[in-house]
C-alpha cells in the first residue's frame, strides 16, 4: 500500500492485474494449488530441522465479504496439518481484563505453519473506534502497539500478509438478502449485520485510519476488491504464493546415510 492510498478510490468490483472472467479465474485458482501446496509442505518440512519461518494471513472485512471462502478455497487447498486457523470473536471477560493483544499471541502460527486470523487484533481499532469501546487516546496507543507487536513477529521469522477484502455496500446487501432467502444459509445471517451496515461510512473511515497507522514496511496492508469472490480468492492465493516464494523454504537434507538405509531396506 503506497503513500496517499485512499480506500474510497478502490472499486470493489474491479479485478486489478487480471483480465479474465469468472471461469478463467477458477482455472487460475486451480492452477495455483500445486505450487501453494508444495511450498506449504516445504515450509513445514524445513521447520522439522529448525527453520523458524511461518506465514500469518490476517483477514479483515465487513460481513459477507468472503473471508470464509478464502479460508475454504485458498488455504483449504493445502495440507490442514500445516494450518492454524483462528476466528477472533467478541472478547471474553477474562480477555477484557488484559491488554488487547494478550489473547492474540497464543494463536500465532508456529514455525512451519500458515496461520489464518479470521478477524484479528484489528477489531480493537476498528469496532473499538466505531463503537467507541475505548477512549480515543487508547485507540491511538493501540496502533503503535500493533506496529511493535507485528515487527516482533516478523523479526522472529513469520511473514505477515494483511488483507482487507473490500466489498461494496450494494453487494453486501445482495449477499445478506441471499442468506435470508435460503434456509441453508439462515445460520450465517446475523441481525446485527444490518446494525453494522448503518455505520458503513464510519467503518470505512476506521479502515482508512488503520491503514495509515499500521501499513508498515514489515507488515504492509493489501486491499483486495471483493465484489467478485472468484477474483478475491486468486488475489489472496497470489499474495500467499509471493510470501512463500520469497521465503523459499528448502527440503531438509537427510541426517542419515541414504545408501546404507537403502541396503538395509532391501535386505529386510
Amino acid at each position: 500500500m503506497g503513500e496517499g492510498f485512499s480506500l474510497a478510490d478502490v472499486d470493489p468490483s474491479s479485478t486489478p492485474g487480471f483480465d479474465g472472467d469468472k471461469q478463467q479465474g477458477r482455472v487460475e485458482l486451480d492452477a495455483g494449488v500445486p505450487a501453494l501446496s508444495e511450498l506449504q509442505e516445504r515450509l513445514f518440512a524445513a521447520s522439522t530441522q529448525g527453520a523458524p519461518e511461518a506465514v500469518l494471513l490476517v483477514l479483515q472485512a465487513m460481513d459477507t465479504a468472503g473471508k470464509g471462502g478464502i479460508v475454504k478455497h485458498v488455504v483449504g487447498s493445502v495440507d490442514p496439518q500445516g494450518v492454524h486457523h483462528h476466528a477472533f470473536k467478541k472478547p471474553t471477560e477474562e480477555e477484557r481484563s488484559h491488554d488487547f493483544l494478550w489473547r492474540v499471541e497464543p494463536h500465532l502460527p508456529k514455525p512451519g505453519q500458515i496461520g489464518v486470523f479470521d478477524r484479528s487484533h484489528y477489531e480493537d481499532v476498528l469496532i473499538g473506534r466505531v463503537r467507541q469501546l475505548a477512549e480515543p487516546d487508547e485507540i491511538e496507543r493501540r496502533y503503535g502497539a500493533i506496529n511493535d507487536f507485528e515487527a516482533g513477529i516478523v523479526a522472529s521469522g513469520t511473514r505477515i500478509v494483511k488483507v482487507m477484502l473490500q466489498i461494496s455496500a450494494d453487494e453486501q446487501k445482495e449477499r445478506l438478502a441471499d442468506r435470508l432467502a435460503r434456509p441453508d444459509k439462515h445460520w450465517k445471517y446475523n441481525p446485527g449485520d444490518v446494525d453494522e451496515r448503518e455505520l458503513w461510512p464510519a467503518y470505512q473511515d476506521a479502515y482508512q485510519v488503520a491503514f495509515e497507522r499500521t501499513s508498515t514496511e514489515a507488515a504492509p496492508w493489501f486491499v483486495v476488491p471483493a465484489d467478485r469472490k472468484w477474483y478475491a480468492r486468486i488475489a489472496v492465493q497470489r499474495l500467499l504464493l509471493d510470501a512463500l516464494e520469497d521465503i523459499d523454504p528448502q527440503w531438509p537434507a537427510a541426517d542419515y546415510d541414504i545408501a546404507v538405509e537403502q541396503a538395509r531396506l532391501a535386505a529386510s
